[in-house]
């Protein structure tokens, strides 16, 4: 099975920057601001979403691989969204162009990667540990 007619496919995803986001609560930093690991779980989430309802029901994605820089701060109480756009396929990887926003400006940045698997094999291969 092929996937480049994902290629082009967009998805969003939105938050509120809240005390339970900022970096001082994620252990990210010290500032009041939205934190890093709270940007990239948006991205993450759009990307993963995006995935999710363009696969079959015995298949989803996981993420391999994150570049992304985070380029402003946002202060809680603003609105924050995610943005992705499959950019490229190459076989079972997925290439997501990712892009966040708060109510003033582009915050954050990069690529992101997800590569597709099988469900219940990839847990089983997971569950192998325990």
């Amino acid at each position: 099975m092929t996937y480049e007619n994902l290629i082009g496919l967009t998805n969003t995803a939105e938050d509120i920057v809240t005390e339970k986001n900022i970096a001082c609560a994620l252990g990210s930093g010290s500032l009041k601001v939205f934190a890093t690991p709270a940007m990239i779980r948006l991205m993450e989430n759009a990307a993963a979403e995006l995935a999710e309802k363009n696969l079959l029901q015995e298949l989803t994605s996981v993420g391999i691989s994150l570049d992304i820089k985070h380029i402003a701060p946002t202060p809680v109480g603003l609105k924050v969204r995610a943005e992705v756009k499959i950019v490229s396929v190459d076989g079972r990887k997925i290439t997501f162009e990712v892009a966040a926003f708060d109510e003033r400006e582009e915050i954050g940045r990069g690529f992101h990667e997800r590569f597709i698997v099988g469900k219940e094999k990839f847990q089983n291969k997971a569950d192998t540990k325990l």
